[in-house]
């Protein structure tokens, strides 16, 4: 062999690809962090070990690694099973409405089935609807805002975020994609936006209940409990923002809010509230829009509501 050339091993990406997907199932391993299977998980931690793309063709997939690429795969499998720490954690990277964004423990990894919206246009729910700017409450890695911001270039964004490390990382991916219309601001919900007025407010905000928190399997933990715990029926955080987006909605302006398994404590707590509950691709998802006249017809209510979740000042 020529010397300087690395060895080859009879171990193709492959192979390492269908060896991690056993080990992660006979370990038991948790998916709910962009990718909801083994494989797919796999598939991720191999190609990002080797350095190659995460869409890489097939056909590359019988390539031989070399002893030192297999040592990289096995050190990310192995902590991945023995740390459970998410893929998106160790690779460094989350996929989100079709770009690449920086994911890291500051805030959740990417995976809100609102970027089925985004990349839709928000059809057919804006409709002809004119929007000028547009905000996204909680916005963690600053995904949903950034890739607003992509989508809509002509849109101006704003994302919020209570937590400084969040907005930190936000911030390295707005510079990451170039997302010159995008901003983001400190902010608890809407309590700094005093007089600002949106088009359309997008908001994924933290809806575990505190028993399905306390019971999330060891992979949670390495997420900001902040973006997942929010009392004990999910609500209260979203009831705040029922209560408080007519404010900052022009007069047919949108909301829409993910409230996941939520969705029949919130039902329960406001059935005459009209929620259109969005039908995606794989099915319902737990994500509502309403109008803004609604809201400001059932505000007595949600301000009742809302006032008594309340955080202690």
């Amino acid at each position: 062999m020529t010397a300087g050339l690395p060895t080859f091993q009879q171990v193709s990406i492959i192979d390492l690809i269908r060896y991690g997907g056993s080990l992660f199932n006979e370990a038991g391993l948790t998916f709910g962090h962009s990718y909801d299977n083994a494989l797919d998980e796999a598939t991720q931690l191999v190609l990002h070990a080797v350095h190659m793309p995460h869409d890489l063709s097939p056909v590359y997939g019988a390539s031989r690694l070399t002893e030192a690429e297999i040592e990289r795969v096995m050190a990310l499998f192995s902590r991945r099973i023995e740390e459970r720490v998410p893929a998106a954690y160790l690779t460094g990277e989350a996929w989100f409405a079709g770009l690449s964004f920086k994911s890291d423990r500051r805030a959740l990894v990417p995976r809100s089935p609102i970027a089925e919206l985004i990349t839709a246009g928000f059809q057919p729910w804006l409709g002809d609807r004119y929007v000028q700017r547009a905000a996204d409450l909680c916005t963690g890695s600053g995904c949903i805002a950034i890739a607003m911001g992509h989508y809509q270039p002509n849109w101006e964004v704003v994302g919020v975020d209570i937590s400084d490390d969040a907005l930190a990382l936000a911030n390295e991916n707005r510079e990451r994609l170039q997302a010159h219309n995008v901003e983001f601001v400190k902010s608890d919900l809407f309590s700094a936006l005093k007089g600002q007025v949106f088009d359309l407010v997008v908001t994924n905000p933290p809806y575990v209940t505190h028993a399905e928190t306390d019971a999330l399997p060891p992979e949670y933990s390495h997420e900001p409990e902040l973006g997942l715990r929010a009392g004990f029926d999910g609500l209260d955080l979203a009831l705040r923002i029922l209560r408080d987006a007519p404010e900052h909605l022009t007069e047919d302006g949108l909301l829409i809010c993910e409230v996941g398994e939520a969705e029949r404590a919130l039902t329960a707590l406001l059935p005459e509230l009209h929620l259109a509950w969005v039908e995606f691709k794989v099915g319902q998802m737990g994500i509502f829009v309403v109008e803004r006249a609604d809201l400001v017809a059932h505000h007595a209510r949600i301000r009742e509501l809302a006032d008594a979740r309340e955080p202690a000042r």
